[in-house]
């Protein structure tokens, strides 16, 4: 992977213990222990991510990138909703 900040979405949280990233536009997948990532990172939280030889040196939240990915899926969730009521 290479040594330029990229975007990176928290999968999930696996024993509580190791966080599951995917990165980039290749969607590489990372498994990750929890404590490696700042504070407030928890599932569904996008980051900017840089590795350097598959070890992971720089973190940090985008909180932009996550308010995005949330509305998009509460937006989504709502048509789901109401399509459902209309059956």
């Amino acid at each position: 992977m290479s040594a330029e900040l990229e975007l990176a979405v928290i999968d999930r949280i696996e024993d509580g213990m190791f966080a599951v990233l995917i990165v980039g536009e290749t969607e590489q997948q990372y498994v990750l222990p929890i404590v490696q990532l700042p504070e407030g990172a928890g599932e569904g939280v996008w980051l900017r991510v840089r590795f350097a030889n598959d070890t992971l040196v720089e973190a940090s939240i985008d909180a932009e990138a996550t308010a995005r990915a949330r509305a998009r899926i509460s937006e989504k969730m709502d048509r789901l909703r109401k399509r459902g009521r209309r059956l």
